[in-house]
């Protein structure tokens, strides 16, 4: 049977919603796969700048230094990075996030009614292992210069601070004030200066320093303790 021309015309109707439907999803899909693209590059470019950090420092690192590290040119960098402070200011806040994340993890509530020793084993454990997998971390947050670094890792290091005052306000209920901040400065400072030499080792040499950190820390804080907290 011969088709009618509203026939024809509602096939044409057709096939073009169609066409138009396809090219829709395709417009649609190419912003979507250039991000994809952008976020592995962004993500190439951190990993890079991390390796260049650690090995250099901040001070001395570059960006031609970072592009060749990623094998991309300068100028790609530049499409995603105005300079060096602002990569260091991506990687560093991806790291503090993660950080923070960590630490909320290594003082949950279970750990910290633990005898002493294990509660170093619980608290330590996770926060050595982060800065060891993440020595990009170490070396951004000391020295850099870098404004909104400083002053993230100054809240890092007095939410630290907080936290640790917290456990020795359970174990060492009678102690004043002033006695627990003390302490608790004292206990970041020994645990600061035993990572730069846990991270400037490996193996067998890194394991013994974190055993003397712990044995350190554990026969300065058991003359103090007067209590242990419930379970």
């Amino acid at each position: 049977m011969p088709r009618t021309p509203a026939a024809e015309s509602t096939e044409k109707g057709t096939k073009s919603s169609a066409e138009i439907a396809a090219a829709t999803a395709t417009t649609a899909a190419a912003p979507r796969r250039r991000q994809a693209r952008g976020e592995r590059r962004i993500s190439q470019l951190l990993s890079a700048a991390a390796g260049v950090f650690c090995r250099t420092g901040y001070a001395a690192a570059s960006t031609n230094a970072i592009a060749r590290e990623a094998g991309v040119s300068p100028g790609t960098l530049y499409q995603y990075f105005p300079n060096k402070e602002a990569i260091a200011m991506e990687l560093g806040g991806q790291l503090l996030q993660r950080a923070n994340e960590m630490h909320g993890q290594a003082f949950r509530p279970e750990n910290l009614k633990r005898p002493l020793p294990e509660l170093l084993d619980a608290v330590l454990d996770p926060v050595i292992a982060f800065n060891c997998e993440n020595p990009a971390f170490w070396a951004l947050m000391h020295g850099t210069g870098v404004p909104g670094i400083a002053q993230e890792h100054e809240e890092l290091h007095a939410g630290l601070l907080t936290r640790i005052d917290a456990v020795l306000r359970d174990f060492c209920p009678q102690a004043a004030p002033h006695e627990l901040a003390h302490t608790s400065n004292m206990i970041l400072g020994i645990f600061k200066a035993s990572l730069d030499l846990i991270l400037a080792h490996e193996g067998d040499e890194r394991a013994a320093y974190i055993a003397e950190l712990k044995t350190v820390l554990l026969r300065y804080l058991e003359p103090m303790i007067t209590t242990t907290p419930a379970h």
